[in-house]
């Protein structure tokens, strides 16, 4: 029951603005690493990519950790909130497949941060694809395979 009260603080005052760069992070259910798989990391990969194509977002910058993710983007169309919807489910279905699993990929909801316009943009990137290195998976940053950046 917890966890449900806990989603529905997070939407609470939750405002989609198209244009405006947000930070993001989702986490997997109980923060099992999961994409501690680089193969099942690339599945989240390809659908960031998919919904980007689709001009839902443009991806500055993201880390998929373990048992989270950073995504840095930039909102293109469509309400935050669904889009969101959208990845976790597909991923998850995608995911559940690979693993010849069922069940919840992601924890419910998830956090978001507008972006002010007197933030560095380029340090919070770089803050959010040097987390391997601060958790300790690698030694450099290019040593982790789950990441990117538009400045690169």
């Amino acid at each position: 029951m917890h966890g449900l009260a806990r989603s529905r603080d997070l939407r609470r005052g939750r405002f989609s603005e198209e244009g405006r760069p947000y930070l993001l992070t989702l986490c997997t259910t109980q923060r099992n690493p999961v994409f501690a798989s680089w193969k099942l990391g690339r599945v989240v990969v390809n659908e960031m990519r998919a919904v980007e194509s689709r001009g839902y977002l443009e991806s500055l910058a993201w880390v998929i950790m373990p048992d989270h993710l950073h995504w840095l983007i930039v909102l293109q169309k469509s309400a935050l909130e669904n889009t969101v919807r959208d990845f976790k489910s597909s991923t998850a279905r995608q995911v559940n497949r690979m693993r010849e699993t069922t069940g919840a990929l992601w924890q419910a909801g998830f956090h978001d941060h507008a972006v002010r316009r007197d933030e560095d943009i380029q340090a919070l990137a770089r803050y959010i694809v040097a987390n391997p290195l601060r958790a300790g998976l690698v030694s450099r940053v290019g040593d982790y395979p789950l990441w990117d950046a538009v400045w690169l």
